[in-house]
């Protein structure tokens, strides 16, 4: 049996692809079709429905909780940077600019070298001098202008 945030996934998915690449949906009413509470599916779209996934998710205020979810693989590549950068906040785990820079390479926004060189400036190990509790939030902006450099190349 499929697993509920899997559902999710793809009731959205399906919602996106049925309205050319963009849906609005109220998280309530999703939440009321899923049989489930709306902090999941606010889990769902932090997890799979980020930038480096091909997403670009805008939540609104008020309004009911709407949420537009955008598939940004029709963009080229600075505009998916764009969209990462967009999606990183002030820190960032090795793991996460891991998965972001993973995506960016399978969607042609980078290349693989590219994503190797920006991986080796902001892995624990580079960056093992730095206090443990400012890591991450130096790991973001480095990350971050890192891929500003790409979009301008």
């Amino acid at each position: 049996m499929a697993r509920l945030v899997d559902v999710i996934e793809q009731m959205i998915k399906d919602m996106v692809d049925e309205n050319d690449g963009t849906a609005t949906i109220c998280r309530s009413q999703l939440a009321e079709q899923a049989n489930c509470v709306p902090s999941q599916i606010t889990y769902v779209l932090s997890t799979r429905f980020s930038g480096g996934s091909g997403y670009i998710v805008e939540s609104r205020r008020g309004g009911g909780g709407q949420i537009t979810i955008t598939r940004v693989s029709h963009v080229g590549p600075a505009e998916y940077l764009k969209a990462i950068i967009d999606s990183v906040g002030d820190d960032l785990s090795q793991q996460q600019a891991k998965n972001l820079m993973m995506n960016a390479v399978s969607v042609g926004a980078m290349t693989s070298k590219e994503g190797t060189a920006i991986m080796a400036a902001v892995s624990d190990r580079a960056l093992a001098r730095v206090d443990s509790d400012i890591r991450a939030v130096l790991r973001a902006d480095i990350f971050k202008h890192a891929l500003l450099g790409l979009m301008v190349t």
